[in-house]
């Protein structure tokens, strides 16, 4: 079943809880740890499921890493259908997804495009109060099919990341990040 729930302003406590156990495994093989996805916005309704991006140096500095990741009970996924990135995922004691994690290198498009989408939502609710009516509507009908989910998210999404990366590039260095990654 897709669960898609209102926010919790908890999920940033969380947030920066799980970033600091993977800061303190992988080392300076990070640059930075951004808390991307849904749970990164506030005005809008999520999947419980906290979503952290990886800035890191190589992804070689990032698969030497892997062990220390698996230890902290991550499940390491290589690229997972996405070229240049390094997925993994961490359920709970009840087989729950609770954290996912994208490492991709530092500087590329692909961190680009997630942090400013959330820094795009977020500073912009209404349309962060739209994509959630949009992603509840789609859990209730694809029920058990995240393929459709998915599906009936991609012209939305792929709309506001366009617009969100013009918004960035507008904005002045430095006063785009509203929430602390």
């Amino acid at each position: 079943m897709i669960r898609v729930i209102s926010h919790d302003p908890d999920w940033v406590t969380q947030f920066h809880a799980e970033a600091s156990r993977i800061a303190e495994a992988t080392g300076d093989s990070v640059v930075h740890i951004h808390h991307i996805g849904s749970t990164a916005i506030p005005h809008t309704k999520a999947k419980p499921i906290i979503d952290i991006l990886l800035e890191v140096r190589s992804l070689d500095s990032v698969d030497e890493k892997e062990s220390e990741l698996v230890a902290l009970g991550y499940e390491a996924k290589g690229e997972f259908g996405i070229s240049g990135r390094r997925y993994f995922r961490l359920n709970d004691s009840s087989g729950t997804r609770i954290y996912q994690v994208h490492a991709y290198e530092a500087g590329t498009p692909n961190v680009a495009r997630h942090v400013a989408f959330r820094d795009y939502m977020q500073a912009h609710p209404s349309v962060a109060v739209e994509y959630g009516v949009l992603k509840e509507a789609l859990a209730i009908a694809a029920t058990h099919d995240m393929t459709a989910y998915i599906a009936g998210k991609d012209a939305f999404v792929t709309e506001h990341e366009r617009r969100a990366l013009l918004w960035a590039g507008s904005q002045p260095r430095g006063t785009r990040r509203l929430q602390p990654t």
